[in-house]
């Protein structure tokens, strides 16, 4: 059983009460001790960390406020319900995605609807301004390069102010990314801590139970999973989503086309990388990808965009399912 101890949570063990400093081993299924089923240099760099060398940062990090409260909610979460540490991952990774990054995408979408529905005013303004340009250089005998700078300031100005009048910035679009992804590192680097034994508080007993609290093939969420099947489905559902992505856009611009590359290899190459970590990374990664996967879904559907007070717009659809399926069948299916 986990305590509480000046803000950590400890588990009483017969040799620290005698003095003894016990390294954190993980126990074996024959109730020996092993050493760690990770790569060795998964396992040097906890001691690499240790003493301001070029593993310091990580160092710094990995005992950071942010991870430190991430430990704090799965342990919570763990205590809490009494779950084994694989369903505890799950419950953990869809509790944050519902409660903390459905809502920005909710407001996401809402400012991005509020931001097209600007476009047919856009454009009018700029034509008319590009007229009076015209008009005016014409009159002052400015040079291509002097009009095309005044047009643009002006655009800038004139389009900033639609932005202020309807509160809908499109930076403001943003700030969905800047939540979910320093989330994802901090869970991340939470759970690693966890595997390894390099957290300061619990790493020992918290290593010990997520040894022999997985299930299916990976019973062991602090080793590799050998077979590969988390780590492809991780990177597979990461390509559903830009898929998704990428039919919902119609005419993207040469700036998003490179994106959507740029995201496709990330999720392809999270497939190797995703097999180096521990499985207990691994199952938090599909969790939170599979939640990624379902919002997006969700916020598709024109109920729940009605229940989220998101403004109709132009390419809205009232069968967008129907629509998202006959797209994806055109593309990668009717080719074949």
């Amino acid at each position: 059983m986990l305590c509480r101890l000046g803000g950590r949570w400890l588990r009483p063990l017969p040799a620290l009460q005698l003095g003894v400093r016990v390294p954190p081993l993980a126990p074996t299924s024959t109730g020996g001790i092993k050493h760690s089923a990770l790569p060795a240099w998964a396992v040097a760099s906890v001691s690499a960390v240790g003493s301001g060398g070029p593993g310091s940062w990580y160092e710094a990090l990995a005992t950071s406020a942010p991870v430190q409260g991430a430990e704090e909610v799965l342990l919570g979460v763990h205590t809490a319900t009494g779950l084994p540490w694989w369903a505890c991952i799950g419950l953990t990774t869809v509790a944050l995605r519902g409660a903390v990054t459905l809502p920005l995408a909710a407001y996401q979408h809402y400012i991005l609807a509020k931001v097209e529905n600007l476009q047919p005013e856009i454009k009018n303004i700029a034509r008319h301004l590009n007229q009076e340009i015209a008009v005016r250089a014409n009159q002052l005998k400015w040079s291509k390069r002097a009009a095309r700078l005044t047009y643009l300031k002006n655009m800038r100005r004139l389009v900033s102010e639609l932005y202020v009048r309807d509160n809908c910035h499109p930076f403001k679009a943003t700030v969905l990314v800047w939540i979910q992804f320093p989330m994802w590192v901090f869970m991340s680097i939470a759970l690693r801590n966890f595997s390894t034994g390099a957290t300061h508080s619990e790493g020992f007993s918290v290593q010990e139970q997520l040894a022999n609290d997985g299930i299916l093939w990976f019973h062991d969420l602090t080793a590799l999973d050998s077979t590969w099947i988390l780590p492809i489905s991780v990177g597979v559902i990461n390509l559903l989503i830009v898929e998704i992505f990428a039919l919902q856009k119609t005419g993207m611009s040469r700036f998003q086309t490179y994106i959507t590359y740029f995201v496709r290899a990330v999720s392809v190459l999270m497939i190797p990388v995703a097999a180096t970590v521990p499985s207990s990374i691994v199952l938090y990664w599909l969790c939170s990808s599979f939640m990624g996967l379902s919002q997006n879904l969700l916020l598709r559907s024109p109920r729940f965009r009605r229940l989220c007070r998101i403004p109709l717009t132009k390419s809205d659809s009232d069968t967008p399912y129907k629509d998202l399926f006959a797209a994806f069948y055109a593309k990668f299916i009717s080719r074949t």
